[in-house]
């Protein structure tokens, strides 16, 4: 296969993620990077702020490929950080700020393909893809999940406002900007990470769309054969940002209902953010501290070190577009109860999870009740389904993997052949 030059637009490309930042995008930005250098000769455009991240890289200096260029706005840029839809706006300008310098890259490389990786939102345009005069690559990108009718009633009025701010804006996106619309006109490829995001696209466009992932796991994290835990205590583990939408008191709710039948089973929720004051509360007045622990942040590694000492994930988001953690639960041979919807949906089939219908908040509550219910009771099918996660993560989730379709990807693109949308 001819290699090819790529040059990759990835505002967000950093290995070491943190809440600061952009901890999801960031990593896959930078993984997707590193898999596209195994094949291909790569310059990135990133933002500035990645700069201390990349260059403190293990075995950074030793790589040639591939090449960073850091952008960055002017100082008083930074205020639009300081507001919700400010750091859009930021990014819609830095945006152009990359494309300028993709312009002086392009006349001195001449690239084959441009790939615009991170961010990744379907209504959001790049305006290297748009306007650079060479073959274009879009995505993955994801958005499109929203959250069910049913569990809008569930957010604050504040989180109602910011919901119905945010499909203003993809609206905005989708019919207004003349960038976004030659971005649909000239991508070769759309990868997107669930199927809500596809439906969000014309149907014209549906033979270049491609299903890839957002999120992925390194062959070391893989768990090897887990130890068979003992039977006491049932250890439930959830994680991620503590905000509404993340649907953390379901989970509380749902675990109580567990406990009832199964007192002797323990809830262990890692993360921090503003639902945490809250979520407290609620455990206390179900009289539950004694069973539900509360974990600060953690990085990858521990995280990955206390998945591999449960028994269950439970995830409850409203409309997680990924959904890294859920990856990394099913290469910890966890297997995963969920809502059907967004990321989570596409990752989760019935032969190694389950997918609860998203109802009401009750029913919703019933449905991930059950699953753990039924999981607490038949350790032979826990086993079962959390092996099958675990191979289903080696096939499909490991990042070589994804750098080998990705080859495939940009080598159809320059072939013009069809895109296969298996996934």
């Amino acid at each position: 296969m001819k290699k090819l030059r790529i040059l990759i637009s990835a505002y967000a490309c950093n290995p070491s993620g943190s809440l600061q930042l952009h901890p999801g995008e960031d990593l896959t930005g930078w993984m997707l990077a590193q898999q596209a250098a195994r094949h291909h000769q790569v310059w990135v455009v990133t933002h500035s702020y990645n700069r201390p991240g990349i260059e403190g890289a293990e075995g950074f200096k030793e790589r040639s490929n591939p090449r960073y260029v850091f952008v960055h706005l002017p100082r008083p840029f930074r205020w639009l950080y300081r507001f919700g839809i400010g750091e859009r706006l930021y990014y819609y300008f830095w945006q152009i700020a990359a494309w300028r310098a993709a312009v002086r890259l392009h006349r001195q490389y001449r690239f084959d393909i441009a790939h615009h990786l991170t961010f990744g939102n379907y209504w959001m345009p790049s305006f290297i893809g748009a306007f650079l005069p060479i073959p274009f690559v879009w995505g993955p990108v994801g958005g499109g999940q929203k959250t069910p009718a049913s569990l809008f009633n569930h957010y604050s009025l504040a989180g109602q406002f910011a919901e119905m701010s945010r499909e203003l804006a993809q609206w905005l996106g989708r019919n207004v900007l003349y960038s976004r619309r030659r971005c649909l006109c000239r991508a070769k490829a759309i990868l997107v990470c669930n199927a809500e995001t596809k439906y969000q696209f014309p149907q014209t466009t549906w033979p270049r769309i491609v299903f890839f992932p957002v999120n992925g796991i390194s062959a070391k994290d893989v768990a090897p054969s887990r130890r068979l835990r003992r039977a006491s205590p049932f250890r439930i583990l959830t994680a991620g940002r503590l905000i509404r939408l993340k649907g953390f008191d379901l989970c509380i709710e749902a675990f109580a209902r567990l406990v009832e039948i199964h007192p002797d089973s323990r809830l262990e929720i890692v993360g921090q953010g503003p639902e945490k004051t809250r979520l407290r509360r609620l455990v206390k007045g179900m009289h539950l501290e004694e069973k539900v622990c509360f974990i600060p942040w953690l990085d990858r590694r521990l995280l990955l070190k206390r998945m591999r000492h449960s028994d269950v994930f439970l995830f409850a988001s409203f409309r997680d577009g990924g959904g890294a953690v859920i990856v990394e639960a099913m290469a910890s041979e966890l297997p995963v109860v969920c809502l059907d919807t967004g990321g989570p949906g596409f990752h989760i089939r019935e032969a190694w999870g389950m997918k609860i219908e998203v109802g009401s908040p009750e029913e919703s509550i019933k449905g991930l009740a059950r699953g753990l219910i039924a999981l607490q009771e038949h350790p032979s099918l826990r086993i079962k389904l959390g092996r099958a996660a675990e191979k289903r993560a080696k096939e499909y989730y490991l990042w070589d993997v994804q750098g080998r379709r990705l080859d495939t990807i940009y080598q159809q693109t320059m072939g013009f052949k069809s895109i296969s949308v298996s996934g």
